[in-house]
């Protein structure tokens, strides 16, 4: 397959990348600082494009099988306009070339649902916190892109994880549409590979679904310490 990916340099788009050129599928890796891409091979095309930029995004959507979004910005106060933005350029874009098959990263903290193994400290305080306050900004704009998805005509999927860490390779996680998966973390390697299952064999189509790494997961408070509180602002993604 010809598969695009959006948010291509980040934690999750390089996994994301490196994982589909594994697999025989020509990348076409979309970052605003191509010079700082670390992942290459002869299955690999990076294209310097800003997903605000709508013909930017329409020529690398062209002649694609599929898009892949792991766009992701940091924590902060200011107003955030990337995922939904993005993501209106780039279902226009699929729309006038023909592109159908979608499958984007959001989070489930703006799910709405409680979790069935949350305690009462990360239902009633951290969770709430990082939503509400440290994260406000960005999960607002994801709430935004959700709605331009669903109301696209594309075959989409929307790919909610939980917290988000590193780990060197895809384990035997959980993926399902419907209530909150126990759990409250996501490796991005399983993340990069549940979003190429998407798209690849056209798992859960129109459906937003869940995914949740079962093996090997950190603390909370290792995951609150390195993503939201740690000496660098943390990416959503």
């Amino acid at each position: 397959m010809n598969i695009v990916i959006f948010g291509a340099n980040g934690p999750t788009g390089r996994q994301a990348t490196a994982q589909a050129m594994a697999e025989g599928h020509t990348v076409t890796a979309v970052t605003r600082r191509p010079e700082a891409f670390p992942v290459g091979g002869p299955l690999l095309r990076v294209v310097d494009a800003d997903v605000h930029d709508a013909g930017a995004v329409e020529g690398a959507v062209a002649g694609q099988d599929a898009v892949i979004s792991t766009l992701g910005v940091p924590f902060g106060r200011t107003p955030v306009t990337v995922y939904s933005v993005g993501i209106s350029h780039i279902t226009q874009a699929m729309a006038r070339h023909g592109v159908t098959r979608l499958a984007c990263v959001t989070s489930t903290s703006i799910s709405g649902q409680e979790s069935p193994d949350d305690g009462f400290l990360f239902r009633k305080v951290l969770e709430p916190a990082i939503v509400r306050f440290v994260g406000r900004t960005v999960y607002e704009d994801m709430r935004r892109s959700e709605e331009i998805v669903r109301g696209s005509d594309c075959d989409w999927t929307i790919v909610r994880p939980a917290g988000l860490f590193d780990a060197a390779a895809v384990s035997d996680y959980q993926l399902a549409a419907g209530p909150r998966l126990p759990g409250r973390f996501t490796s991005r390697a399983d993340l990069a590979d549940a979003l190429l299952r998407q798209v690849v064999d056209g798992r859960h189509p129109r459906a937003v679904v869940e995914v949740r790494t079962m093996e090997g997961a950190p603390t909370i408070l290792d995951v609150i310490r390195k993503e939201a509180f740690g000496g660098k602002k943390a990416k959503a993604r």
